[in-house]
């Protein structure tokens, strides 16, 4: 598996016992099973674990992401099908990127910065225009590529949000499996009592994964983020997932609900939460650009993960996103399997898009 964090050289951390026990309702996975993480950096430095990526793996996600983004790059690509550079096609190119929800603000930016390209390159064909406006859409993205950091703290708490059908208790799913692949014992904080069976959703994903939740019948979601991290610091988890209820930002009870998670999550660890994650769905194009403000101005975002990219056509948001703005996007997903999850690379992205 591609390796998608940074993990940090873990500092001797004294375990408290929490006043409240919580009692698992999946056991831990045995400790034979979680010894693949690689060793730290010798200077205590940041690294990539697992730099070696195995090609047919790496290969096949590229593959699933060319597949998924094909609705949105087919109606830019067909712009330089043409013979001539000319100002029709950057009119039918800005066309094609507005329609991808790439927003005018992006649009507008990379349409300048195509045609300084394309001066300095001195392009003669369509065809180099496409592989200039890649490198253009590579380099607008740059900021949103960064990788998660793990083990600056223990545990680290990483609370998601997300609205309803975003695919949120999904992609902590999946993003569990990925953390217990890396050797990481993970406990999940089931805060989301909002809607009816995502405690049990989440209990299958933490039967799968061999993991520990923490979950309360019809408890606080407050308490049961508190207790959950109380919990996690006492048994020495590297990670702590807290995943809260599904809402639209004008919920504003509910925004306001997060809010009471994540101060009293701070109560039981004052540098907590260290992550912020918030769920997107990629079909949802300019609306989730409007999310991410609503979201982040609530609760201070760390990090996006972008679902359901796969058969989208406004995979251009993620343009919108990167120039409006530019929180890193951790992790993008393309479907329902395990490995359909993968950590967000720019340039891979662009290729993709313009595939």
């Amino acid at each position: 598996m591609f390796s998608f964090f940074k993990k940090k050289s873990p500092s001797t951390e004294v375990i408290s016992t929490p006043k409240t026990d919580v009692t698992p309702v999946a056991a831990s996975a045995p400790p034979g099973q979680q010894t693949s993480a690689a060793a730290p950096a010798a200077n205590g430095q940041p690294f990539e674990d697992k730099e070696q990526v195995a090609p047919s793996a790496r290969q096949g996600w590229l593959d699933r992401l060319k597949t998924g983004l094909r609705k949105t790059g087919a109606s830019i690509t067909t712009v330089f099908t043409g013979t001539r550079i000319d100002d029709d096609l950057y009119e039918e190119l800005e066309t094609a990127l507005l329609m991808a929800d790439t927003g005018v603000k992006a649009t507008e930016h990379l349409l300048q910065d195509l045609k300084r390209r394309v001066k300095e390159a001195k392009a003669t064909e369509p065809s180099q225009v496409k592989t200039l406006l890649a490198d253009a859409i590579t380099d607008l993205l740059l900021p949103l590529q960064k990788p998660l950091a793990i083990g600056d703290h223990h545990p680290t708490v990483i609370m998601v949000a997300g609205v309803n059908g975003a695919g949120k208790t999904t992609s902590i799913g999946k993003l569990t499996k990925h953390l217990a692949d890396e050797g990481l014992s993970v406990l999940l904080a089931a805060a989301d009592t909002f809607r009816a069976a995502a405690k049990e959703q989440l209990a299958v994903w933490a039967d799968r994964n061999t993991v520990e939740i923490v979950s309360q019948q019809g408890g606080d979601p407050a308490a049961v983020s508190f207790d959950a991290v109380s919990a996690g610091r006492a048994r020495g988890r590297d990670v702590v997932l807290v995943d809260t209820a599904g809402r639209l930002p004008t919920q504003l009870h509910l925004m306001e609900e997060l809010k009471k998670i994540k101060r009293v999550v701070q109560k039981a660890d004052s540098t907590a939460p260290h992550e912020v994650l918030l769920v997107l769905d990629g079909n949802t194009g300019q609306n989730a650009l409007a999310q991410v403000r609503a979201f982040d101005d609530t609760l201070g975002l760390t990090g996006l993960i972008v679902t359901k990219l796969d058969g989208t056509a406004k995979g251009g948001v993620l343009c919108a996103i990167a120039r409006e703005k530019p929180i890193p996007v951790y992790f993008i997903g393309v479907g329902e399997k395990l490995e359909d999850l993968e950590t967000f690379n720019a340039r891979e992205f662009a290729q993709a898009l313009l595939s």
